[in-house]
């Protein structure tokens, strides 16, 4: 990896280490925004996060950094649909979703680690939510042996919104899985959904068993998170592959709270090896390998 800032690269080696071997959360404290300009902030965070990993992209548009903020204060309902949004009672993809103040449900995303810099706060709410997943598996392996086997097996799911305008990639893969003792959960209800409301020809309904068990998903990592509030310059790491992550609602104001969120993902030089059959998700499965992120057409990621 190269590394443009050689003071950072101790601090770096330990947020790797802590994220892959340890907690799975790193939250760095201490950088003050309010001397910075927006484009100043994007280029000292984007410096620092790839210390740590190598960008990939985060939708199909493109992007790599995206601003997580609520885009319907831009001008109402109009603003969200020119970002895909749909109309009101609509099923709402993952990606629009996060164009919202509304609530995120408890989910993985589709990179090694997701690097979160909050430039502002939210006049009320924001709350980060996080939960270890290996501890979500453990306590439903302790409740119910029987629902945790079933999030082994294949789970169809759909990246509508977020990879397929579409609708039409639609994919089997486990929410848990091991390889080389090492456990690794990708998940988000919303993926479900949505492969759910292509034919049953197409895609596979969802068994009882599976509905009960992500029902029981939902409910231990609501009882087994913690909540923390993003202040200014703050920048979160977090493993998705040991670390579901949410988010409450919030409400800005126009008194210069109004949260906004940087987002980048990271593919990590010291990741895990994945199991057997997640190449359909990541591609490369391989510990270290270079993965995840959404794939652009005609450019390899």
């Amino acid at each position: 990896m190269a590394n443009s800032l050689p003071s950072c690269a101790a601090l770096a080696e330990d947020i790797r280490a802590e994220l892959e071997d340890g907690s799975g959360i790193v939250l760095l404290h201490g950088l003050d925004p309010s001397g910075y300009s927006i484009d100043e902030l994007r280029l000292l965070y984007a410096a620092i996060a790839r210390q740590v990993g190598t960008f990939v992209y985060s939708n199909r548009a493109g992007e790599v950094m995206r601003d997580i903020r609520d885009v319907g204060r831009d001008g109402g309902l109009s603003a969200v649909q020119r970002y895909g949004a749909l109309p009101e009672g609509a099923f709402l993809s993952s990606y629009v979703r996060t164009l919202s103040n509304g609530s995120l449900r408890f989910h993985t995303d589709r990179c090694d680690v997701v690097a979160l810099f909050c430039v502002r706060q939210a006049a009320r709410g924001g709350l980060s939510q996080l939960c270890s997943s290996p501890a979500v598996h453990n306590a439903m392996l302790e409740r119910r042996p029987d629902l945790c086997a079933a999030l082994y097996e294949d789970l169809w799911r759909s990246r509508f919104g977020e990879e397929d305008a579409t609708n039409n990639s639609a994919y089997p893969l486990p929410v848990w899985g091991v390889r080389d003792g090492k456990f690794t959960s990708h998940y988000s209800r919303t993926y479900v959904e949505a492969a759910q409301r292509r034919p049953e020809t197409e895609v596979p309904r969802v068994s009882d068993r599976q509905w009960q068990a992500l029902d029981l998903l939902a409910k231990l990592a609501e009882e087994l998170c913690f909540e923390m509030c993003f202040e200014p310059g703050d920048i979160q790491y977090v493993n998705n592959h040991v670390i579901y992550h949410a988010r409450s609602a919030f409400e800005d104001d126009d008194e210069g709270h109004d949260r906004l969120l940087l987002r980048l993902w990271l593919s990590m030089p010291n990741s895990r090896a994945l199991p057997a059959g997640h190449e359909v998700l990541w591609r490369a499965v391989e510990a270290g390998a270079l993965r995840g992120g959404i794939g652009q057409s005609g450019v390899p990621v």
